[in-house]
């Protein structure tokens, strides 16, 4: 029964194949969102031309889930605007919440994730405590920085052991595309994903971060647990000079030289802020040709993947 004070809350999930991921991922949605005082909660599935039988196993599997189809060219961006518009213009919802087919909710994150909602205002972004799948006592991220004048650019918690310091709430400037809580008054004032400019990687640092020059605030509470998978780790060179050129040009890859140029160009306010990303290309390349040069003496890398 939907009560006066019911808020209403669009799961977005963008999908490209992996249906074994999604399977899991739809699994646990089904079980921690059985019964959420407070919140109306709509999945919707945003399938990017899935050449694995994605779509079908859903509607078999999970009729009630609402399910739009991209020809393969949506990328991330494209198909968090694709379900956003959905979502606002069709179901008039309340909130946007990002997710991904490869992460699990904790047991308690979307009774959490009610109150929360109940507590802030729509001024509020909310980000979710993002700890490793494999390793659940290590952090991910809980959100992200990045300084217009120095151009220093990370997530906060990167790989280090959870405690106490990640126990309380963060105010950051930017946040992932996942576990995201984005009240529809955002989207409503700084327009949609960047899907020209970063139609995969910053898609979900370049929306945040305009949030915040916006006035918004960026926040991560702790309580909201989600557990990221990170067996799939992106684009390596493995000591290819055709996987070096894919790490530095494929839109798939967290090192696309031009997507990180257009991000520093938005939003550095100092010819200094690029030295980081500057210092970024040559740990890739030096690291690349360096090991190449050993190689000749019969030294192997045995990590061999790149940045």
């Amino acid at each position: 029964m939907v009560q006066q004070n019911d808020i209403s809350i669009a799961i977005l999930l963008p999908v490209y194949n992996h249906l074994e991921y999604t399977r899991i991922s739809l699994d646990n949605l089904k079980k921690n969102t059985k019964s959420v005082l407070g919140c109306i909660l709509n999945t919707i599935l945003i399938d990017d031309g899935s050449s694995d039988g994605t779509s079908d196993w859903v509607k078999i599997n999970f009729p009630d889930i609402k399910i739009l189809q991209g020809n393969g060219n949506l990328w991330w961006s494209g198909a968090i605007n694709l379900g956003a518009s959905y979502a606002i213009n069709e179901l008039n919802v309340d909130y946007i919440l990002l997710w991904n087919n490869d992460i699990k909710a904790g047991s308690d994150y979307f009774s959490n994730l009610s109150r929360i909602v109940h507590q802030y205002d729509q001024d509020s972004v909310i980000g979710s405590k993002i700890l490793i799948q494999e390793d659940p006592g290590m952090v991910w991220s809980m959100g992200g920085y990045f300084q217009p004048k120095t151009g220093k650019y990370d997530m906060y918690g990167y790989y280090e052991k959870d405690s106490e310091l990640f126990n309380k709430i963060y105010s950051v400037d930017w946040l992932t595309g996942m576990g995201t809580i984005i009240p529809k008054k955002v989207i409503q004032t700084i327009g949609y994903w960047d899907n020209k400019n970063f139609p995969q990687y910053h898609g979900d640092s370049d929306f945040t971060y305009r949030a915040k020059l916006k006035g918004f605030k960026i926040l991560v509470d702790p309580s909201l647990k989600i557990y990221n998978s990170v067996k799939s780790s992106g684009l390596e060179h493995k000591g290819s000079y055709r996987n070096l050129l894919k790490l530095i040009t494929d839109i798939r890859s967290k090192s696309n030289l031009s997507k990180n140029m257009k991000f520093y160009r938005l939003y550095a306010t100092s010819l200094r802020a690029y030295i980081p990303l500057i210092g970024l290309y040559f740990k890739i390349f030096g690291g690349f040709f360096k090991w190449k040069l050993l190689s000749l003496f019969g030294k192997k890398n045995k990590k061999n993947t790149g940045v």
